[in-house]
Order: C-alpha cells, then sequence, then structure tokens
C-alpha cells in the first residue's frame, strides 16, 4: 500500500497559539495547505478546486511532502498539549499519529507499490469517469475538468511507471500473483469500443442546460483526449506490466521476502492497528484463539438445527445447498439488502441517539470492478452536495450467492446502518470536528466500530434464523482469520497457498472468495488486522465502563460518546473514553 492510499486523513497545525480560535485557524490552514499535495483527496471533501487534476507522486512530490509534515510537526510540538478542550487533544494526537505515519512512509519509499488489483489511479479514473462518482458532470466547467484530469493521467502512467522500476531497482516488488490480476483489470478499462467504454458515458448524460454547439465541441474535446492521451496510456501501463513488471515480480508472497520487509510490515502493523506496545506475534496468537472462539460457537449452532456432520461438513452443506442460494436475479439481491433496512429500523433509535442525516443508496458495483471485489463495500456521500453514500454489492451471478456464509444481515450491519454509514456521515456532518479530520483516516477504528456493529444484530432484529445468526459467526470470523492470515503470510508463517487452504478449512467460504481474501491481504498488509483489533478494544471499554458505572452505564450513551468525535487511534480513543466515563458516562 503506498503513501497515497494511507493518506485520507491527515493535516493540522501550525505555531504556538493555543486559545480556542487560534487553534481552529490552525487547523483550517492546515487542511488548506495540505490540498493541492494530496489533490485527489480534495474531491471527497467537497472542495472542486483541483478536478481538474491527478495525484503525481514522484520524487519532487514526496520531497514537498515531507517539508510540509517536518515543518507542521515541529510546529505542533511547540505547543502545551495540556491547554487543549478534549476535542482538541483528539484532533493534536491524531496529527501526531498521522504526521509520524507519514514520514514513515515517505522514508519506506511506499510509494514504490503505487497500484494494486485493489487501489490505484488508474481504477479511480473508471469510478471518476463513469459520471455516478465524486467526480461532477453538472456545468460545461465540470467536463472540461475532467478532460483534464484525463489528459493527466499520462503524467500519472509515466511517474508510475517510473516508481515501479525504482521498486525494482532495491528488489522492492509486487508478488506475481497480483500483477497477473491488475493486468486484465487495466484492459478492461482499456476497451476501444465507445459502446463499452466507461469514460464515454458522461457524453450520454449532457445536463439538458447544455446548447448543441457545447455537446458538441465537448464530444469532440473526449473523443480526442480518450483516443489520444488515456486510452494509450493504459496501453502503456498494460504493456510495461506484462513485459517488464511481470517477469521480475517477486515469487513470494509476502512482505518479509524483501529486503526491507521486516521494517516494511512492522510500519504497516502499527498504522492499521494503532496499540501501542503491541507485537505481530501476539495479535496472531489473539487471532488464533479468536478462531477457536468462535469455531466453537459454530458447533452450538450446528447441533442447535439439528446439523449430524462434523463442522466441515456443515460448511459444505451452507455452501452448497440451495435453499441457501434463492436468487435468480441482480435486482433480487439488491431487494434482500433493502428488506434489511427495513427490519432494523425500528430498533436503531433504542441504540442510537446520534444519526446521520446523510441519504445512502443501495447499488450493484459497477462491471469493471466487479470480478476483482470479494464482497459488498460501502462509499461516503456528501450532505452539503446532496450526494447519498453508496452500499456497493457485487453480483457477478445472482444464482450463486450464498445468503448464509455470505452473511446478508451481518454484512448490511456492518457497511451500512449503523455501521460504516453512521460512523462515517456523523464525522462529515460533526461540525466541531475541524476539515482535516472530515475523511476516515483509521481503518482500526472505522473497521472495529463496524464490525462490533454486527456484534448488535441480535438487538437490531436480526439473526432469529440461526442460519443468517450463522452467517454471523461467519463474517466475524473471517475477520479473526484474516489475523492469522495478514501476519501469516508478511511474517513467513503462511504462503498464499497456505493462508487460502486455512480460511476454506475454518469457515464457509468458497474458494473464488478465500483467493481474493488472501490477495488483498497481500496488496494491502496489514489493513485486515484493523477489523478484530478495533472491534475487541471497543467491547473491552465497553466492558470496562459498565462494570466501572454499573446502573448509569448506558449502551445508547456509550454509543453516542463513541461516534461524537470521529475517528481516532485506539490509545486515543481509550483516553478520551476514560475521561467520559470519569464524567459520569453521560
Amino acid at each position: 500500500m503506498h503513501l497515497k492510499t494511507i493518506a485520507l486523513s491527515l493535516l493540522m497545525m501550525s505555531p504556538m497559539l493555543c486559545t480556542y480560535g487560534q487553534i481552529q485557524q490552525l487547523f483550517e490552514k492546515y487542511y488548506q495547505e495540505s490540498l493541492p499535495l494530496f489533490r485527489e483527496y480534495a474531491i471527497y471533501s467537497g472542495d472542486h478546486r483541483f478536478d481538474d487534476q491527478l495525484d503525481i507522486e514522484g520524487a519532487n512530490t514526496n520531497e514537498k511532502r515531507k517539508q510540509f509534515f517536518v515543518s507542521y510537526q515541529k510546529q505542533l510540538q511547540a505547543i502545551d498539549r495540556t491547554t487543549l478542550s478534549e476535542p482538541d487533544r483528539i484532533s493534536y494526537d491524531v496529527l501526531a499519529f498521522n504526521l509520524h505515519d507519514m514520514l514513515e512512509g515517505i522514508r519506506l519509499h511506499t510509494e514504490y507499490f503505487p497500484m494494486t488489483q485493489f487501489y490505484s489511479t488508474a481504477l479511480n479514473m473508471g469510478q471518476y469517469g463513469s459520471g455516478s462518482s465524486v467526480q461532477p458532470f453538472k456545468t460545461v466547467k465540470d467536463y472540461e475538468n475532467w478532460a483534464k484530469r484525463m489528459t493527466a493521467f499520462e503524467e500519472w502512467t509515466d511517474t508510475t511507471i517510473a516508481n515501479f522500476n525504482h521498486g525494482i531497482a532495491i528488489k522492492m516488488v509486487l508478488p506475481k500473483a497480483l500483477v497477473l490480476k491488475m493486468i486484465p483489470q487495466l484492459e478492461t478499462l482499456a476497451v476501444r469500443d465507445t459502446a463499452k467504454s466507461i469514460f464515454y458515458k458522461p457524453l450520454n448524460n449532457f445536463p439538458t442546460s447544455f446548447s448543441s454547439a457545447e455537446k458538441k465541441r465537448l464530444k469532440s474535446l473526449y473523443t480526442k483526449v480518450i483516443n489520444t492521451k488515456l486510452l494509450p496510456s493504459y496501453d502503456k501501463l498494460i504493456a510495461y506490466l506484462k513485459n517488464t513488471y511481470l517477469p521480475v515480480a517477486q515469487d513470494h508472497d509476502g512482505l518479509n521476502a524483501l529486503p526491507n520487509g521486516r521494517e516494511l510490515y512492522e510500519y504497516y502493523f502499527n498504522r492499521f492497528t494503532t496499540t501501542k506496545g503491541l507485537t505481530p506475534e501476539q495479535l496472531y496468537q489473539t487471532g488464533l484463539h479468536e478462531v477457536a472462539r468462535i469455531t466453537a460457537e459454530m458447533e452450538e449452532i450446528k447441533t442447535q438445527v439439528g446439523f449430524k456432520g462434523t463442522l466441515s461438513e456443515f460448511f459444505q452443506f451452507l455452501k452448497t445447498d440451495p435453499q441457501f442460494m434463492p436468487f435468480k436475479t441482480p435486482d433480487e439481491v439488491l431487494q434482500a439488502y433493502n428488506n434489511i433496512y427495513t427490519k432494523i429500523k425500528p430498533h436503531v433509535d433504542e441504540l442510537f441517539g446520534l444519526q446521520p442525516a446523510t441519504a445512502f443508496e443501495i447499488k450493484r458495483v459497477e462491471a469493471f470492478r466487479e470480478a476483482s471485489q470479494a464482497g459488498p463495500s460501502y462509499v461516503t456521500g456528501n450532505l452539503k452536495e446532496n450526494r447519498s453514500a453508496i452500499f456497493y454489492v457485487p453480483v457477478r451471478d445472482a444464482t450463486k450467492l450464498n445468503v448464509t456464509f455470505y452473511g446478508l444481515e451481518a454484512t448490511f450491519i456492518h457497511e451500512a446502518v449503523p455501521g460504516h454509514h453512521f460512523q462515517i456521515s456523523l464525522q462529515q456532518e460533526n461540525e466541531q470536528i475541524p476539515r482535516f479530520r472530515k475523511q476516515p483516516g483509521f481503518s482500526v477504528f472505522t473497521e472495529g466500530y463496524a464490525l462490533y456493529c454486527e456484534s448488535l444484530g441480535a438487538l437490531l432484529g436480526c439473526y432469529t434464523d440461526p442460519y443468517q445468526k450463522m452467517g454471523a459467526l461467519n463474517n466475524e470470523i473471517h475477520r479473526a482469520i484474516r489475523i492469522v492470515t495478514d501476519i501469516g503470510i508478511h511474517t513467513g508463517k503462511m504462503t498464499r497457498k497456505e493462508a487460502i487452504q486455512y480460511m476454506l478449512s475454518h469457515e464457509a467460504v468458497s474458494e473464488d472468495i478465500a483467493v481474493a481474501e488472501a490477495e488483498r491481504y497481500m496488496a494491502m498488509p496489514g489493513q485486515a488486522l484493523s477489523y478484530k483489533t478495533g472491534e475487541l478494544k471497543i467491547k473491552a471499554l465497553r466492558d470496562k465502563y459498565a462494570q466501572q458505572l454499573g446502573d448509569k452505564f448506558s449502551l445508547k450513551a456509550f454509543h453516542d460518546a463513541l461516534l461524537a468525535n470521529g475517528d481516532m487511534p485506539l490509545y486515543v480513543l481509550e483516553d478520551y473514553l476514560d475521561n467520559w466515563a470519569a464524567q459520569g458516562g453521560k
């Protein structure tokens, strides 16, 4: 995972001023100064000054970023943290973590992994150009901005190839298994047929206010840019990956095979767990313990439904019995998720006082991403722009989508309501949070909270069907298995093949999904650790405060406190919630 992927958070401060107004000015100043360094992320915050540009992450850009982070790190250290209010202390701590993290990413040259099949500007271009994502297509200027951004992809491609070459020079290269998945993705985006190309879609959806002359000019402009700049860049990148990078890609699966692999994994491990003093081996043992505990609960479900075989045979039954594959069309799959939303709505008010105003939609994943996306995902919305958040569902074959080992109820609770949609939208809508923290930046909090929400399923009116409860357990053990396999792959305990087999042996999952998951851990080291690490910490804090406060403890108040100040490192969360509990938990 390269530097830009880790940069979703960022920003902050300046000088030595510490009154509320001065600190807020510094937060804003940092936010504004950082945006030119991370131009693609500005659009997610509703800032459209850079809609015509891409992040070109060459040596000059990283040197500018380094100077910027060092400057603000010094300014932050000059501030007396003890004089700050609770919210500002949280933001102070978030910045301290982020500045150190970003500088470490630059030092370790994470930009030498500029793309995989799970993340890259090359994939983002498909979403931007679809006309149904964050890139706006409302005015003539919007259309012109996108033409310029497509043109900028030429420089992005050259810089990406240069970064890959720098990685080759120091033997910091991706596994072959990942490169083999990247090539067909790019080939899909590079299709020449205008009827199939996603980049021509905006030309079929001009606003009615556009004149005939404007439409004609924009069609001519897009045809030229797509055919002379954009598609040739995809072709160049495809040829490079096939002919230059693939032959030197590593035969091993984990970071441990690289010369700087151990240091790289420690970096990602710390980034995605944010728990001081925790080691990969300690967390690996926690993962094994969680797998064993959840397996015992699965045995109980097996007994409850009267299945007479082994747990492995029960998994096979869940994966293959026709009753668990009831869908015939993608629309039926989407409707099933809508039905779950209807089911939980009456119970949400009982558990959450804080609820977002941002709407969200349930949509099928775009075709070019569907083959590589293992399960549903959440894409943030924007209340001020009236852009709904999206719960994306991949439906490669509706007739094979399994409602049990896919865990429809638990998945919706995690990805949509009250999981990601509540936490992320509330963070974006919260006017008390500085703008540099509006976008989620800590997956250990975001994913940990969403997995914690899955444990609330019974309180939300779900899991009344033992097979859906089994689905929830399958989702949970999947996250526990992620700890074992992520650490296993990157420390040399497991190969890709062994990780896939471990998944197949311990959960009701298809081989296709197991393969996609193993390759996800290879492509995004450490990120998979976030889920269980965050969930276990939130549960531990909840139980601690319930014991500490006794009858005064309110689960609803705890949830509101959890969501009141945005995401943050776990050690910052514990300090903040300890103060909340000390003040009576209100």
